[in-house]
């Protein structure tokens, strides 16, 4: 499984990676990272890496890559240099054929200056391409409706996790409806236990309340205008009841006192669900694995995990997840062997790449996965991951890795000044709007 940290590199390689604004094109056909027949794949070089690197192996003896003419060779960047070394290498002549990234706004400055191959037509023409994975998580990593990204990693949804003990111990139930959470949290504020453990030091953890929030108060199509571009969006009124719910919550004590002070990437928050301070904690599937790894009892035998609830007279579907869809691949616009890229990216969606990242801990997002997930770490919590996604009408990116490279900090600055008090729901919008 991976590990929290993981989660703490994704929004922080996303934050550079995003900033490659400015990048030009430069050359075109003649190829980039390789030569004669090589297809150059740079890869984000964390433990998980093993699953590319066989990827690579498989397709490179295949009848495939000879009838391609084509021979992948992984290019494998230590992680915290990753966004850096492809942005460098991005604007240079030995620019990677493929290379990972997190999609959405993490590839919009490489989509503006035409450096990514469109794959919108590749992939519905393709019967393996356009079968192979689940729609949400493809559409997940899109921009304005076209396809650059063909999934190539685990799945990570936020879900709601509870302690078991502590929700037998007060007779509550996993909400499936926003009273019932307030219920709980009322319920658990009573028996003097924090009804959510919130790491606020990193601001992040705080954006998944805002990112279901406005899902399940105005549906995804608020935020997909802003994803856009259009700083209009921010000021939709599904954006100012889901601040002024936040509000609520900070104000009843739903997040106790000190959680400003408390840290996700510590172990701070997690340890306060496995300890039983906490009842409830709203964060990403890597929480299991985080929880495994420094309260293995806990996770065992007592962490719970539940959708998040839906709000009443609401437009969002209950269904809808938000999170961190996939990692994806994208073909660089200047490939030589634009046939080989495309054949190499097929293998994502077989059953040995699906085997591979299942034995690595992950939940993969092939729509052959689901049968395969009983030889999982933890087969019921992977069942439930792929269910809740499979069925999903649409997959919200995380927004810290949609938005607009220049608005990323902003934004994250304006919601935890939301929730520490310092600025009212309406100056929080008002901020938002006035994004440039």
């Amino acid at each position: 499984m991976q590990s929290y940290s993981r989660r703490w590199f994704l929004g922080a390689g996303a934050t550079t990676l995003i900033s490659a604004a400015g990048l030009t094109a430069c050359g075109s056909g003649s190829g980039s990272g390789g030569s004669g027949g090589t297809i150059t794949a740079m890869v984000y070089g964390d433990d998980a890496v093993k699953v590319q690197d066989k990827a690579a192996s498989r397709f490179n003896a295949s009848a495939e890559a000879k009838k391609a003419n084509a021979k992948v060779k992984m290019e494998r960047i230590p992680a915290s240099d990753y966004p850096a070394k492809l942005r460098t290498a991005m604007g240079s002549p030995n620019a990677p054929d493929i290379f990972f990234n997190w999609g959405g706004g993490s590839i919009k400055a490489y989509k503006e200056a035409g450096q990514l191959v469109d794959l919108t037509d590749v992939i519905k023409s393709d019967e393996v391409l356009s079968t192979g994975f689940l729609p949400s998580v493809v559409a997940a990593g899109s921009l304005d409706g076209h396809e650059y990204g063909i999934p190539m990693r685990g799945m990570q949804p936020v879900l709601l996790f509870y302690n078991k003990s502590v929700f037998a111990e007060h007779k509550l139930t996993p909400p499936t409806t926003w009273d019932q959470l307030l219920d709980n949290v009322a319920k658990l504020k009573k028996a003097g236990v924090t009804p959510f453990a919130l790491g606020g030091v990193e601001i992040w953890p705080e954006l998944m309340w805002l990112e279901y929030l406005v899902d399940r108060i105005g549906g995804p199509q608020v935020f997909d205008k802003i994803r856009n571009g259009d700083a209009s969006g921010w000021g939709d009124p599904a954006v100012l009841k889901a601040a002024q719910t936040v509000k609520q919550l900070v104000d009843e004590g739903a997040f106790g006192k000190g959680f400003s002070s408390v840290s996700y990437n510590n172990g701070g928050a997690p340890a306060l669900l496995a300890k039983g301070k906490a009842g409830m904690h709203l964060m990403g599937s890597w929480e299991y694995s985080t929880q495994l790894g420094k309260f293995p009892d806990f996770a065992k035998k007592d962490l719970g995990w539940c959708a998040f609830p839906s709000f009443e007279g609401g437009a969002g579907d209950i269904r809808n997840v938000v999170g961190n869809p996939c990692n994806y691949w994208s073909v660089n616009a200047r490939t030589g062997n634009k046939d080989g890229a495309i054949a190499f990216l097929r293998d994502c969606a077989s059953e040995a790449y699906t085997k591979d990242l299942i034995d690595n801990g992950d939940v993969p997002t092939t729509t052959i996965a689901e049968n395969m997930l009983d030889s999982s770490p933890n087969p019921e919590f992977a069942k439930f991951q792929y269910q809740l996604v499979q069925k999903a009408p649409n997959f919200t990116l995380s927004w810290d890795q949609a938005v607009d490279p220049d608005w990323q900090q902003p934004m994250l600055t304006e919601i935890n000044k939301l929730f520490v008090g310092k600025s009212s729901p309406e100056q929080f919008v008002s901020a938002l709007k006035g994004l440039k």
